[in-house]
């Protein structure tokens, strides 16, 4: 019998005193889409949605992983696996201590959202495909990248020089071009609170 190198985990408390205490069940909710789709958007009013009806919500985007935790790393094809590994992880700890994560990165092939999902547990994994058209998100080019990526200022910019694999079974899909910011938080909340009912 091989020795336990990591005794401390069994001394732990269970995901289950962590959701008890907390009153809700850990989940990642995983929103994927072109840059400028909306997904950092929504998360924001679903974590204030979550926030009034007192369920522990922390989101992780682009901006707060990149900054930090994942400040190394470029945007290669290598390092775009090591970012979502790395998000997928942390998400996984946070959704074991019984916290709902929203994750917005444009993880923008099926291979790495699949291994996000490998990673967290496909029993705790939620796919929001947030499916605003690549024509809206230019429009919107809320932080200027789409312009400077027309202009090969950018390289292997997501939609413009690099591909992105819609999903194929995503748990919604969600076109902030046609659906309403309030209607859009609505489903994403609902989907919540579905899972929450199984506490």
């Amino acid at each position: 019998m091989a020795e336990n190198i990591y005794p401390i985990y069994d001394r732990m408390m269970s995901r289950q005193d962590r959701e008890t205490l907390l009153g809700q069940h850990g989940l990642m909710v995983w929103f994927t889409g072109l840059s400028g789709s909306g997904k950092s958007t929504v998360a924001l009013g679903v974590e204030r949605e979550l926030h009034a009806r007192g369920l522990l919500c922390r989101i992780l985007d682009g901006d707060n992983i990149r900054a930090g935790i994942n400040n190394n790393l470029g945007f290669s094809q290598e390092d775009r696996y090591e970012n979502i590994r790395r998000i997928a992880e942390v998400g996984k700890l946070f959704v074991q201590t019984g916290v709902i994560t929203l994750a917005c990165f444009v993880s923008p092939t099926e291979d790495i959202r699949e291994m996000g999902r490998q990673i967290v547990g496909d029993e705790d994994f939620k796919e929001v495909f947030i499916s605003t058209p690549l024509a809206e998100c230019e429009r919107r080019d809320v932080k200027g990248l789409y312009a400077k990526a027309r202009q090969g200022l950018v390289k292997d910019f997501t939609g413009i020089s690099a591909p992105f694999e819609a999903p194929r079974n995503p748990s919604l899909s969600i076109d902030t071009s046609r659906i309403p910011l309030e209607d859009s938080v609505k489903l994403v909340v609902e989907m919540i609170m579905k899972e929450q009912e199984n506490l």
